[in-house]
């Protein structure tokens, strides 16, 4: 690596030609540079891994956290307020046994099994969002149509809450997934809101229990405490939609964005897992990835990263690895296997993987049923991103019938 690379520390989130394209700079930092140096939307300087291998590594070690609590860490924004610092990531524990004990305690309800069970009232779902769709008038947002309600109502069910309380869920889960979209004052106010609304439905859960994962939390065996209780219905609601909601729609813009690939399904209603799957891994606009805070040193690529660095984990690049993916940069419908990363990996790979795939798979399945002929109302560089959070979207997706 030249002098000049080593001191190259570039803006993040990376910027992208387009709004479904991967920055150029993935392939040079995979190839040349596998830490690279940022800096963070809060102005301080962190590690960026892009190499598969290595960002496996450190997602997989248990020892590495992903709490930005120590004095020497990096800091996502420069507000106080954020993802990794607000209440519920200081009350669900983060590492050993603790964490383990609450993962266990709430996997119990994201078993395949269950999202087996789950599927034919999500796929009932779906098809009542696309009657509502096409009773407008064309063109219309697939987001805000049915891209963002399908895992709403889907996360309400299993948490007990009311689905008509969805538009606080988005502006609350909105300000938590904060970059620079809002201010300190703004957060404050929102994650307020959130925790006293969800400490009420917990001390309903208490007085009443029902048929879902609060309520067994709450009464079962080893009960979570009330604190913990409401972090994990604050956690689900913004993982369980917010992240699968914007999914939904770039899958779809994905494929519309190239025609032959919603034919391909349209002909072949069995690549529709893999489709999925290969979605999740081709997605360039993810997110900024997963942080960590190396207590130890550890070997990466590049060399021995020291303790007390920070380390961004773009699990996107790393999906675009030619040494693991072939044809890394070809979206292939059929790809098998796929061992992408973006559900990341160890200890913190995401719980509710099951129900994200069960979700993406209805979606997919039930758009292709009712409406093949759908298509992008907009060219694809007119579509815009979602900005100023740390989880990758778009703002709208305008489609036609």
């Amino acid at each position: 690596m030249s002098d000049s690379e080593r001191d190259d520390v570039l803006n993040y989130p990376i910027p992208r030609p387009g709004p479904l394209d991967a920055p150029e700079e993935w392939a040079r930092l995979r190839d040349k540079c596998p830490v690279g140096r940022i800096s963070l939307p809060s102005g301080d300087e962190a590690a960026l891994v892009t190499r598969y291998a290595d960002v496996k590594n450190v997602l997989s070690d248990p020892r590495f956290g992903r709490l930005l609590d120590a004095d020497d860490a990096a800091r996502l924004t420069d507000g106080e307020t954020g993802l990794f610092n607000s209440d519920m990531a200081q009350v669900i524990p983060q590492s050993g046994e603790g964490h383990q004990r609450w993962r266990r305690r709430v996997a119990k309800w994201f078993t395949a099994k269950r999202m087996r069970e789950l599927s034919p009232r999500v796929e009932a779902m779906a098809d009542k969002l696309v009657d509502e769709m096409t009773r407008t008038r064309q063109p219309a947002d697939l987001k805000a149509a049915f891209g963002f309600p399908l895992p709403v109502w889907v996360i309400c069910e299993l948490l007990g809450v009311p689905s008509s309380d969805r538009s606080k869920f988005g502006h609350w889960s909105d300000t938590m997934l904060n970059l620079t979209r809002y201010r300190d004052d703004e957060v404050r106010a929102a994650q307020a809101q959130f925790v006293q609304y969800m400490a009420a439905h917990v001390a309903a859960k208490r007085d009443s229990p029902g048929n879902d994962l609060l309520s067994e939390l709450a009464h079962g065996d080893d009960p979570l405490s009330d604190a913990e209780l409401v972090a994990t219905g604050q956690g689900l609601l913004v993982a369980g939609h917010e992240t699968t909601a914007n999914m939904i729609v770039k899958m779809i813009a994905m494929l519309l964005a190239d025609r032959s690939r919603w034919d391909l399904l349209l002909n072949d209603r069995a690549l529709v897992r893999t489709a999925v799957e290969e979605s999740l891994r081709f997605d360039a606009n993810a997110g900024i990835g997963m942080v960590r805070y190396l207590t130890d040193a550890v070997e990466l690529s590049g060399g021995t990263v020291p303790r007390g660095t920070t380390v961004m984990c773009s699990m996107a690049a790393a999906n675009r690895d030619e040494t693991t993916f072939d044809d890394a940069d070809i979206m292939r419908l059929d790809r098998s296997p796929n061992p992408h990363l973006a559900f990341g990996s160890g200890p913190h790979s995401c719980l509710g993987q099951a129900l994200a795939r069960t979700e993406l798979q209805v979606a997919l399945e039930t758009l292709l049923r009712r409406l093949p002929t759908l298509d992008l109302a907009v060219p694809v560089d007119d579509l815009r991103d979602l900005d100023g959070l740390a989880v990758g979207g778009l703002e709208t997706l305008p489609v036609t019938w």
